[in-house]
């Protein structure tokens, strides 16, 4: 006799948050629970490094906060999509130094930094800056540590690759922000 698989039901954002520590990774795509291994050094060095240099900044530039460690983002609703950005960057106009940072909230960072991981895939690294910028996020970067390389999206414009000798910037985003995309890798 044919067993037939049930299709488990999709979740909110809300219950998403509810559920205990899988030990994994895990992100919310439009409803279903998406879990990926856990990153290897290198990968958590450059996330480290990508944090401590826009931090450094914001120490003497008083426009926001930088997250890191995956800090949910919920992009979408109906069917849910949490996301969990390796670094993102809130303006305080998007969120307010008196915002509740506990929980998932409604706002949108204006920069998410990605890093590659040996087991991404381009067609679901592509999927995920679709989402962040469809969700209002300003400037994407992906992270290469293998080729020591930036790929920049933001809307409406073309992406573009940075050279570990090219110097990354987001005026529109952290005007006066640079660092030179090599230093993330060292």
């Amino acid at each position: 006799m044919a067993t037939v698989e049930q299709t488990p039901a999709l979740i909110t954002a809300e219950e998403f948050a509810r559920r205990p520590d899988s030990g994994m990774i895990e992100e919310l795509v439009r409803g279903r629970i998406v879990m990926s291994p856990l990153p290897n050094r290198r990968h958590g060095f450059v996330c480290a490094r990508v944090v401590y240099s826009i931090g450094r900044f914001l120490e003497d530039h008083a426009l926001g906060r930088v997250f890191g460690n995956d800090s949910a983002i919920v992009i979408r609703r109906d069917p849910d999509t949490v996301r969990g950005a390796d670094a993102a960057y809130y303006s305080f106009q998007r969120l307010p130094t008196d915002a509740d940072n506990v929980g998932y909230g409604p706002e949108i960072p204006e920069l998410a930094v990605e890093v590659l991981s040996p087991s991404d895939r381009w067609k679901d690294v592509m999927t995920k800056v679709g989402d962040y910028l469809g969700a209002g996020v300003l400037a994407v970067v992906v992270l290469d540590p293998e080729e020591r390389t930036a790929r920049m999206f933001e809307p409406d414009e073309g992406p573009r690759t940075l050279g570990p000798e090219d110097v990354l910037k987001f005026e529109a985003v952290l005007p006066g922000f640079e660092v030179v995309v090599g230093r993330l890798f060292e």
